[in-house]
């Protein structure tokens, strides 16, 4: 791991009848394919106890590949990047964190030139764990 944000909790989105979330962003060095990382991160879902459920409902842990390099691709599997990415501010504002100068490739905005047209709600917080 290169680096990773603080924590960040978010109101649900899509279905609001859930707890809230915790966010977090990581940037990693990673030799493969991102189909293969994709591949990676949902077993560890399924070793966390992700279950299938339902779109925006609740789940044990929702691991997304944000961006890969700046890489563009749409495909049945994986899109990059994350096509929602920059109408979510739970996953901006971790990104925004540990890479303020990121740009999406597609937009050339950074994560916080994406956030600010954002509506306040569903809100998104940084919170400090006690030591």
């Amino acid at each position: 791991m290169r680096r990773a944000s603080g924590f960040y909790l978010s109101d649900p989105v899509g279905y609001s009848e859930q707890p809230d979330f915790w966010n977090a962003a990581v940037e990693i060095r990673w030799g493969g394919s991102p189909e293969e990382l994709l591949r990676r991160l949902q077993e560890i879902e399924k070793m966390v106890g992700r279950t299938p459920s339902f779109p925006n409902g609740p789940r044990e842990i929702d691991i997304d590949i944000l961006d890969f390099g700046g890489l563009i691709q749409s495909g049945p599997n994986l899109a990059l990047p994350h096509p929602r990415l920059a109408l979510r501010r739970f996953a901006l504002a971790p990104l925004a964190e540990i890479a303020p100068r990121w740009r999406h490739p597609i937009l050339g905005k950074t994560a916080l030139e994406l956030q600010a047209p954002l509506p306040a709600k569903p809100g998104v917080r940084r919170i400090e764990l006690e030591p």
